[in-house]
């Protein structure tokens, strides 16, 4: 055989069954963008010149990919000279995306919205939430916490489930819970009186379906998405569920002008959020068809992969600082007014800086999400993002002391713009250079880390912050310098990937291509 060809072996997956795909068919690299094109005739020509007239005259195999469902779309095809003899050639594989991926698509894009709301429906308020209950805003922020640490006891339920079930029934598990959360939460508000236990119970509740939607996107693009289109669909669901908490920080405070509002509020957040899980129940469960050829791949078992990512140096580099960033976004988010109020600041501009922390963010991952989908650039983009995470974490010390809301609005849009950027793209490339552990299996690990350690932030910040003998009085000043210490110690882990973690190959993108090894071993210590 010729350099360049390999001879693979289609075989079914636990999503798609390839009942038309024949098995050990000899066929070429599959393109996805204009840079891989250029790359792929190179080599083309290159194998071609050391053929004799003979072998060119040979069939050659073609991989067809399409967007259209009907086939007669866009089409990229690909061919190199393989040797058949005098056989025909074998049917070509055909791999395609399907419109029906956009109706999944926007129902994870609606579940992770309305979860990360109600995660945040009383952080905004916490003041008054407080006066509610007839206890302080400390108590009333386990209401986030809590949430953030039920993440932790679902995330092997939510792993086993994508694993063995795929994305579909992820969705519905998780709409069942919001349902159920949602309804008992405004039950307990409704109790004379109110029931703060009770709605403890039914945050918690809430909380356990976050990891089955937020955990779920790089699965579900991973199974309908072809690469050209995995990092931007990955960024969309994935992205969708700090803007949750954008609408709860922007929308919340509006809706509560005294503690009597708060049984109101969560009325309305019950009805929105029941609404969004009604199409949960509708999605189809895959594909017809592969859209690529490593959707195709058999992985090994869920704890071989766990293996696998653990000795993989290249994944603790990645997951340190994506932990701990997605940690702070969640500390951040639920502590911002207390960070702002003690300087004289209202709860609505605290809403406000909270939003424009996630709508700059998610306006800047639409910017770069695309152009990592085209450029592959994934490692590039994290490098220069993870140290200006830490440089706007830093400037926040001295935002709210400078009692001027400009200083908090500029930092946490930057704040937001470098986290959200991050996001997609950091999640992606675990998949990439960790392959054939599957995309559900380092995203549950990544969020996992992240919400314990959101958790944690909170009750630090919540113990440094001061008392009544503050200045000013109940300042937070010193869980900011807390925030800005442990983000700046994480950089070097991405700065160092590459160098400690040794060589960094996009392993699925070459399996796309036809040019990978498709036993996807992982060396010890390599990536």
């Amino acid at each position: 055989m010729s350099v360049g060809k390999r001879q693979i072996s289609h075989r079914p997956s636990e999503e798609h069954l390839l009942s038309q795909e024949p098995p050990g068919i000899e066929m070429t690299s599959s393109v996805f963008d204009r840079p891989l094109e250029q790359d792929a005739s190179a080599s083309s020509a290159q194998t071609l010149g050391h053929e004799d007239s003979a072998s060119k005259n040979q069939p050659r195999v073609h991989e067809n990919y399409t967007d259209n469902e009907d086939s007669r779309g866009l089409q990229r095809l690909e061919s190199e000279g393989t040797t058949l003899g005098s056989e025909a050639a074998p049917e070509r594989p055909i791999y395609k995306v399907y419109k029906r991926r956009w109706f999944g698509l926007i129902q994870l894009v609606l579940l992770n919205i309305v979860v990360s709301w109600d995660w945040l429906t009383y952080a905004p308020v916490t003041n008054t939430t407080a006066t509610f209950f007839n206890t302080d805003p400390t108590i009333i922020n386990w209401l986030s916490t809590a949430f953030l640490f039920a993440f932790l006891f679902a995330s092997p339920f939510t792993l086993y489930t994508l694993h063995h079930s795929g994305p579909r029934l992820s969705i519905i598990t998780a709409s069942i819970l919001i349902l159920v959360g949602n309804w008992l939460r405004y039950a307990a508000m409704r109790i004379q009186p109110a029931s703060f236990s009770l709605a403890m119970v039914a945050q918690i509740i809430i909380g356990l379906a976050q990891p089955f939607v937020l955990s779920a996107p790089t699965r579900y693009s991973d199974l309908w998405f072809s690469p050209r289109g995995r990092v931007s669909a990955t960024a969309v669901a994935s992205l969708a569920n700090p803007f949750g908490g954008a609408l709860g920080q922007l929308i919340d405070p509006f809706l509560v002008n005294v503690p009597s509002d708060i049984p109101n509020l969560t009325l309305y957040v019950a009805i929105i959020s029941s609404v969004a899980t009604l199409p949960s129940f509708f999605i189809p469960a895959g594909p017809p068809t592969p859209v690529s050829p490593s959707s195709t791949h058999l992985r090994p078992p869920i704890m071989k992969q766990i293996s696998l990512l653990s000795h993989s140096v290249n994944f603790w580099l990645i997951f340190l600082p994506f932990s701990v960033y997605v940690g702070f976004f969640n500390s951040i988010s639920s502590l911002l007014v207390q960070f702002l109020t003690p300087y004289n600041f209202s709860e609505t501009e605290s809403g406000i800086a909270g939003a424009l922390l996630i709508v700059v963010g998610l306006v800047a991952a639409a910017i770069t999400s695309p152009i990592i989908d085209r450029s592959k650039r994934y490692l590039l983009l994290i490098k220069v993002l993870v140290p200006i995470i830490a440089l706007s974490y830093l400037a926040f010390i001295w935002a709210p002391p400078s009692y001027n809301i400009v200083a908090p609005y500029l930092i946490c849009s930057f704040i937001g713009a470098a986290s959200f950027s991050l996001l997609p793209v950091a999640l992606e490339w675990l998949v990439e250079v960790n392959w054939p552990v599957g995309p559900e299996v380092g995203s549950v690990i990544c969020w996992a880390g992240g919400q314990a350690l959101g958790g944690i932030f909170i009750v630090v910040s919540d113990a440094l912050g001061e008392g009544s003998n503050g200045s000013p009085p109940y300042n937070m000043q010193k869980a900011l310098i807390f925030q800005a210490v442990i983000a700046i110690s994480v950089v070097p882990c991405a700065l160092t990937i590459g160098w400690l973690g040794g060589g960094v190959q996009n392993r699925r993108l070459e399996i796309d291509k036809g040019s990978g090894d498709r036993s996807g071993g992982i060396e010890a210590g390599g990536i």
